[in-house]
């Protein structure tokens, strides 16, 4: 969000406006407003049921949309219902992240508690939760503890989303057998002919007045939501929960708090990012001290795997081997890099690792692999491992092992670790986004940082926020990345990929994409270029350049193999990008098509600005007016090359400098499929 406020600057930080109201009995409609009076939500009872819709400048967004439960065993909490008091505050501060797209995060709302209760003696009671922000609104329902509702389990979450508009959605399904990880390509529909879809839900209403994120903020201890049409052409989404493996969505006792069912509001799909929304939602920082988390650039024994020059497995065309290792922990040292990954280095990788996922070992390597002589080679060069944790879905092995993997790697001077969990069902039958799941998850961020460990997750619970209360948790992917660029059936990622991802997945949090790739056609790497029907990187190398800006995560990877990066210009790029930000600012940008934007380093003068396109060619002006006024600097320009083309011609790069000002303008031309990334340094 970008601060265009000017805050006193003796209440910026501190001030939290406390306004309560007078409780008030059998209220039936309340109201609480944005604090620029833009959007307001309503909340009411119609025929005994609790609903909630809301305006935007006077126009309906949401239509009345319902709230309650479902639970087994018991009568649903939804009928019968009065409002029985209510509470108000605003709340007006600025908090400091340790790392982020921007530094400094305003968190400014107008916060209303509803008390409900049913009609008959002795009636059970919930409190909603309403605050609403200027750029979206979360809600969420807090259970308290009380003689009629005890333990429970819940069936059905009654969250209901009934959209005013027939908006066109950009979405992935949620309900395909062996598409349960979120790594598909999007499509792109009326809302009102969705099935059922994963969150972050991005939407624009026909009109293209109102951009709507529909998404969840601060997972804990609940399953994760998915949203469901309601068929017959409805409008009207319904929360739908990832279930344990007897059916049940979620079990609690009293006292106990959902997460928040967040929407985000904006004019223009440029100010849809960066989204803090989901972060002002979650409570601050659990660490004492921040100082040991460090974003970094990273390369791995990875990609090979994936381009079948290395295997995970034993045998020999094993990747991780000591000599390998030290290969690429030489490349990082010499680079500038600040760790190597690997991948396959311990027990449990031979044979089906997919179902025998109860063989990994996290502290025994292969015999190939000296892991403390690594880890020492690595640290005197100031270098780290990043220790690989496949877990095949077999969280209770994980688990059991988890301490002593990671005292060890704390021992070794291991502060990083990526995780996986390539399964879509856990042991026991409990769905990859099941509270079962997510109770797994929350226990591992919260063991990672007692041991001082950084953590990049893949085949994730998605990003609700928690990174802002737990900052090792870095980066994770939950999305189609890379990799699908050497094996993908549809042939790779098309060239709108990611200019989608943008608009969608990236607004929940940081993403692993692993970027980097200049072995576009695989000739380097395979010794031949594949045929136009498999599968290749789909963009240019002037886009690969263009992503670490575009898709952030603070845990950057160079992904190709460190010989593909020899003599070649263009690398430099890499080494000088950052990977923490200041500010960011999206110039332009619309989603499937295209997006730029400028980001200010953290703790730098220096600016990079990024933009990537489709399959068409574009050219864009942008102003440099971001730059401070008065100052020279040098701009440093990877642009594609003469005849550049995702298809035909992906790897000329056109590497030029020129000296900028906050009065200049660059024109950047992409090619098809193509980008242009540019560093802009103060002039020495």
């Amino acid at each position: 969000m970008m601060m265009r406020m000017r805050l006193n600057r003796s209440i910026a930080f501190t001030a939290i406006l406390l306004a309560f109201a007078a409780p008030a009995a059998a209220q039936t409609q309340l109201r609480v407003e944005s604090p620029n009076g833009r959007t307001v939500v309503t909340v009411e009872v119609r025929e005994g049921g609790l609903y909630y819709s809301i305006q935007r400048d006077n126009r309906a967004i949401f239509l009345p949309s319902r709230l309650g439960f479902e639970f087994q065993g018991a009568p649903p909490l939804r009928d019968n219902l009065r409002i029985t008091g209510s509470t108000t505050r605003t709340v007006d501060t600025v908090w400091t992240q340790p790392w982020g797209e921007v530094a400094r995060v305003r968190d400014h709302h107008n916060e209303r508690r509803i008390s409900v209760s049913e009609e008959s003696p002795g009636g059970r009671q919930l409190v909603v939760v309403f605050r609403v922000f200027n750029d979206g609104v979360g809600f969420r329902y807090e259970l308290p503890e009380q003689s009629g509702l005890g333990e429970f389990a819940i069936m059905q979450e009654l969250t209901e989303f009934a959209l005013a508009d027939d908006a066109r959605a950009w979405w992935i399904p949620s309900n395909r057998p062996r598409l349960d990880r979120s790594e598909m390509l999007y499509s792109s529909s009326p809302v009102s002919v969705v099935d059922s879809v994963q969150t972050p839900l991005t939407m624009e209403t026909r009109d293209r007045r109102t951009f709507i994120v529909i998404h969840e903020a601060n997972l804990v201890d609940y399953a994760r939501m998915f949203l469901a049409g309601r068929g017959m052409e409805s409008r009207t989404l319904r929360a739908a929960l990832a279930p344990w493996a007897d059916g049940i969505k979620v079990r609690g006792r009293t006292p106990f708090v959902t997460p928040w069912r967040t929407i985000q509001l904006a004019d223009r799909a440029t100010e849809l990012a960066p989204s803090v929304l989901g972060l002002n939602l979650n409570p601050p920082s659990a660490l004492a001290s921040t100082d040991w988390i460090t974003p970094m650039k990273y390369v791995g024994i990875w990609w090979g795997m994936h381009i079948n020059t290395m295997t995970w497995s034993s045998g020999p065309k094993h990747g991780a081997t000591t000599e390998n290792t030290k290969r690429y922990i030489d490349f990082a040292a010499a680079n500038g890099l600040g760790g190597v990954l690997v991948e396959g280095w311990n027990v449990g990788w031979d044979g089906d690792w997919i179902a025998n996922r109860n063989a990994f070992s996290f502290t025994q390597p292969y015999p190939d692999y000296n892991l403390p002589e690594l880890a020492a080679y690595a640290n005197a060069k100031g270098v780290k491992l990043i220790a690989h944790n496949e877990t095949s879905g077999g969280i209770e092995n994980y688990e059991r092992q988890m301490d002593s993997a990671f005292a060890l790697y704390r021992s070794l001077g291991i502060n990083a670790i990526k995780s996986g969990y390539v399964t879509d069902t856990l042991g026991g039958g409990h769905s990859h986004y099941s509270q079962y799941a997510v109770r797994h998850h929350r226990k591992v961020i919260e063991t990672a940082a007692r041991y001082g460990i950084m953590l990049d997750v893949h085949e994730p619970i998605h990003d609700t926020g928690e990174r802002r209360t737990w900052p090792n948790m870095m980066t994770r992917e939950g999305a189609r990345g890379q990799e699908y660029n050497a094996w993908g059936g549809e042939g790779g990622n098309p060239p709108e990929h990611e200019t989608i991802l943008f608009f969608t997945r990236l607004l929940a949090g940081p993403m692993d994409f692993t970027p980097g790739v200049f072995d576009i056609l695989y000739e380097r790497s395979t010794g031949r270029a594949r045929r136009p029907e498999e599968s290749r990187v789909r963009t240019t190398l002037a886009k690969q350049l263009a992503l670490y800006l575009v898709l952030y995560s603070p845990m950057h990877m160079a992904a190709d193999l460190p010989e593909n990066y020899a003599n070649q210009p263009a690398f430099q790029f890499i080494r000088d990008v950052a990977v923490d930000w200041d500010t960011t600012r999206v110039i332009d940008g619309r989603i499937g098509d295209y997006v730029v934007l400028a980001r200010k380093a953290r703790g730098s003068p220096e600016w990079f600005v990024g933009a990537i396109t489709d399959e068409e060619a574009r050219t864009f002006t942008v102003p440099l007016s971001f730059l401070p006024r008065g100052r020279s600097y040098v701009a440093e320009i990877y642009a594609d090359g003469p005849n550049a083309h995702w298809l035909t011609n992906p790897l000329p790069v056109a590497i030029t400098r020129r000296p900028v000002t906050s009065a200049s303008t660059l024109r950047l031309v992409l090619a098809p499929g193509g980008g242009q990334a540019i560093r802009l340094r103060p002039a020495r």
